[in-house]
C-alpha cells in the first residue's frame, strides 16, 4: 500500500532586506533548505511525489509539463572517474518508455557544480502520441541532482526557456539558516 509522501510547504514573508534573487516572473524553489535550488515560473504549481517533488505549469489535470527533481546525498569522495554523461546514457538506457529518439548529451561544468542533460522523444503510453523529455543530471557539494522536464512538442518554444533558467539557476548544497534573510553568507 503506498502513502503519501511527508513534506511541509511553507509560504513565508521575506524580510525588506533578503537576498533572493531570480528574474521576472520567477520564484527561487528550495529544498530541503538549499540542498537543490533554482529558479521556477512564479505561477508553477508544487506537488510531493513518491520519488520526487514535481513542478506542473498548471494544477493537473490541466498541466502541460511536469518537472521534476530529485536528490540524492553523496560521500566525499573523486567523482571524476563517473562522468555524468556516461550517467545520463545509462538513465536513458533505462528508461521504460518507448524512446523514439535520442539527443545528444550537453555537458556544462561550473566552479560550484557540473551537469549533463539529453533530449529524448518517446511515445506518451497514456495519450499515445509522441512527447519530449529532458533528463538532467548535476553534481557538486557531496549531492547529485536528477531533474526531468516532460512536455508535448507544441510547448517546445514555451518550455525549452524555462528548462535553460533552471540549468543555469541550479545550486547545490547552499543551505540557509533563516529562509526569510535568503542565502546569507557569514
Amino acid at each position: 500500500m503506498k502513502h503519501k509522501p511527508q513534506w511541509e510547504k511553507q509560504t513565508l514573508a521575506l524580510r525588506d532586506e533578503h537576498t533572493w534573487k531570480a528574474p521576472p516572473g520567477y520564484n527561487v524553489f528550495v529544498a530541503d533548505r538549499g540542498a537543490v535550488r533554482f529558479n521556477l515560473p512564479q505561477d508553477w504549481v508544487i506537488e510531493p511525489a513518491s520519488d520526487c517533488i514535481a513542478l506542473y505549469d498548471q494544477k493537473p489535470p490541466q498541466d502541460s509539463c511536469r518537472l521534476a527533481v530529485s536528490y540524492l546525498r553523496l560521500p566525499p569522495v573523486d567523482w571524476s572517474g563517473l562522468p555524468l554523461a556516461q550517467l545520463i546514457t545509462s538513465v536513458v538506457k533505462d528508461d521504460r518508455r518507448k524512446v523514439l529518439a535520442r539527443g545528444e548529451i550537453t555537458s556544462i561544468s561550473r566552479l560550484d557544480v557540473e551537469l549533463a542533460w539529453m533530449e529524448i522523444r518517446f511515445l506518451d503510453p497514456q495519450e499515445k502520441r509522441e512527447a519530449f523529455s529532458r533528463i538532467a543530471l548535476a553534481r557538486g557539494s557531496n549531492l547529485q541532482a536528477l531533474i526531468t522536464c516532460d512536455y508535448w512538442p507544441e510547448d517546445a518554444k514555451r518550455l525549452e526557456p524555462i528548462w535553460d533558467e533552471v540549468l543555469r539557476s541550479i545550486e547545490l548544497g547552499r543551505y540557509v539558516t533563516d529562509p526569510t534573510a535568503g542565502d546569507v553568507l557569514h
